[in-house]
C-alpha cells in the first residue's frame, strides 16, 4: 500500500466549504488506491480527511505526539495510530511512510511541515512529490513570496517550478503520477 502525507489543521475553519473539500479530498485518495499517513488527531481538518478516507475503505496511519494527547483528542479508531515523543519524530514517521505530500489549508503547523518537507527536497532527503493543494487561493500569497525568493537569489528557479499545486483531486493525482524531482544542488 502506498500512502499520501495529507499536513492540515487540526482546527475548524471558519469557511464550511473547507470542510466538504477536505472530506473530497479523502475519498479521492482511497478511490485512487492509496492510503493516508496523517498527523493522528481526530478533530478539524484533519478529523474529516480520516474519517472520509475509512469510510471510502483506504487504511489511515496518524502518527500522534503524547504532548498534544490533551489538545488534538482522537476518538476515530485508525488502521494504525504510532505515538511518538516529538514533533520531529511525527514529522519522520509520517515522511518515511508517504509516497507523497499534500498540503491543504492550514495553520503555522502545517506551513511548519510543508516547508520543512519541501527543503528536504531541495536537499535531496526525499525525491517524492510535494502538492500544495491550492484550494480556494489559500496559498496564493505562500506562491508569490517563492517566487520573490527566486528573484531575490534565495531559491533555484528549476527548484520553484518543482512545487506542484493543485486545486482539485484529478490535479492532485496528475501531479502525483507526472512528478520529476527537482534536480539535486551543484554542491552535491
Amino acid at each position: 500500500m502506498q500512502y499520501i502525507c495529507v499536513y492540515c489543521a487540526s482546527s475548524n475553519p471558519q469557511d464550511a466549504d473547507l470542510v466538504k473539500i477536505t472530506a473530497e479530498l479523502g475519498q479521492s485518495i482511497a478511490k485512487s488506491g492509496y492510503g493516508l499517513v496523517y498527523g493522528g488527531a481526530g478533530v478539524g481538518l484533519m478529523g474529516v480527511l480520516a474519517q472520509a478516507v475509512m469510510e471510502a475503505g483506504a487504511p489511515v496511519c496518524g502518527v500522534f505526539p503524547r504532548l498534544l494527547s490533551k489538545r488534538e483528542l482522537n476518538t476515530l479508531v485508525l488502521t494504525e495510530m504510532h505515538q511518538v515523543d516529538t514533533m520531529a519524530e511525527r514529522k519522520q514517521m509520517m515522511a518515511e511512510k508517504a509516497s507523497a505530500f499534500v498540503a491543504l489549508p492550514g495553520g503555522i503547523g502545517t506551513m511548519d511541515e510543508l516547508c520543512e518537507c519541501l527543503s528536504w527536497s531541495s536537499l535531496g532527503i526525499h525525491r517524492k512529490p510535494v502538492v500544495i493543494y491550492n484550494v480556494k487561493g489559500y496559498y496564493d500569497k505562500l506562491l508569490a513570496f517563492f517566487d520573490d525568493t527566486v528573484a531575490m537569489g534565495f531559491m533555484p528557479a528549476d527548484f520553484r517550478q518543482s512545487i506542484v499545486t493543485a486545486q482539485n483531486p484529478e490535479e492532485l493525482f496528475q501531479a502525483i503520477s507526472a512528478y520529476q524531482a527537482p534536480p539535486l544542488p551543484d554542491w552535491m
